[in-house]
């Protein structure tokens, strides 16, 4: 396989949580290739809705949120230098030395995040971890006024890089969590819509603020009201150093989909995709969560008087870094598996507990 053009538009849109607009756009562009119901809320999220061909068979919501991870300007001093906090979750050394785009009013700045050399500091420092309090984005601006002339405090900014293809059918990039589940959201209705439609309904969803709040998904899963919703979002591949199968699963790149079961995920949905993938024929392997997933799911089955929830994820290596790691037959693999199980749905499925 290769990386396609509408994945590509995805990973390359910059939209940290809250400023999605880009992301939701490149979404909503691949969606009008197979229907003409596509929408985007007051939040910034973004459906697709493939209509149903029963009346009564269930509306299924396939979800996956849009934001990444970034960068957001909190001070510029005197000297031009630009001050940020992180929007979701960094590891601050991921961030030394890695070129960024500021994404402003009137286009993008470019600029790259600085620390003072290791030649300057104490030993004892040299042993530490930075911190983002001590990380500063330099556009090479002369001074502060310069600076203040090109970004505004509230100006966000995103890991520049294109994505890379690799040996193995595998792909790098920066905002693969979670532009990837986002493209098999698509996708999966793409393929719904090809096959002549479900029994219900079927809605992908591309939900903001995930990395924050869960905002998108939970006010989508409201005004949506749908009957069961698939949560597609990416998991860590077991296959890297330092990850213990014994904790995780085991879900190597190349695996297939990783279908989860758990206590706040419904029993029907987690049946019916292992049910789906066996019959079909479609790689995958299970994961358990005891409590809390980390993801839209956990908003998503609370919404109204309860939503029938299920999780896909995509083994992913190196989550919340600029060069996140796929490989392309996972990605299909989840695709074709919520393809197939919202097609097995009939008027007279039932999500009843007993």
């Amino acid at each position: 396989m290769s990386l396609s053009p509408t994945l590509r538009s995805l990973l390359t849109a910059a939209g940290p949580s809250g400023y999605e607009t880009a992301p939701a756009a490149a979404f909503a562009a691949a969606a009008r290739t197979f229907t003409d119901d596509v929408a985007i809320d007051v939040m910034g999220s973004v459906t697709a809705r493939v209509p149903g061909t029963a009346e009564g068979a269930p509306r299924v919501i396939v979800v996956g949120h849009i934001d990444e991870i970034g960068l957001i300007v909190t001070h510029i001093d005197d000297q031009g230098f630009l001050y940020f906090t992180g929007v979701g979750g960094w590891d601050p050394q991921i961030l030394v030395g890695q070129r960024v785009d500021v994404i402003t009013a009137d286009g993008v700045i470019p600029g790259a995040v600085g620390k003072k050399p290791v030649h300057l500091l104490k030993p004892d420092d040299r042993k530490k971890v930075a911190e983002l309090k001590e990380l500063h984005i330099d556009i090479g601006a002369a001074d502060g006024d310069e600076a203040k002339t090109k970004v505004r405090i509230g100006d966000v900014a995103v890991i520049t890089g294109e994505p890379v293809e690799l040996l193995g059918d595998r792909v790098i990039s920066r905002s693969m969590d979670n532009r990837l589940g986002a493209f098999i959201a698509l996708e999966a209705a793409r393929l719904v819509a090809e096959a002549g439609g479900a029994p219900g309904d079927v809605i992908a969803v591309g939900a903001v603020q995930e990395e924050i709040t869960f905002g998108g998904a939970r006010t989508s899963a409201f005004s949506l009201d749908p009957d069961a919703a698939i949560v597609v979002d990416v998991t860590h591949a077991t296959d890297a150093p330092g990850v213990d199968v014994k904790e995780l699963g085991e879900h190597k790149l190349g695996s297939g989909a990783v279908l989860e079961r758990g206590s706040t995920l419904h029993p029907v949905v987690s049946a019916g995709l292992i049910e789906t993938a066996e019959r079909e024929g479609i790689d995958h392997t299970l994961s358990a969560s005891a409590r809390a997933t980390g993801t839209d799911a956990d908003a998503i089955h609370l919404s109204r008087a309860g939503v029938a929830t299920g999780v896909v994820s995509i083994p992913l290596r190196y989550m919340h870094s600029p060069v996140e790691m796929v490989q392309l037959g996972d990605i299909e693999a989840c695709a074709k598996v919520i393809a197939a199980w919202v097609q097995t749905l009939t008027p007279e499925t039932s999500f009843a507990r007993g």
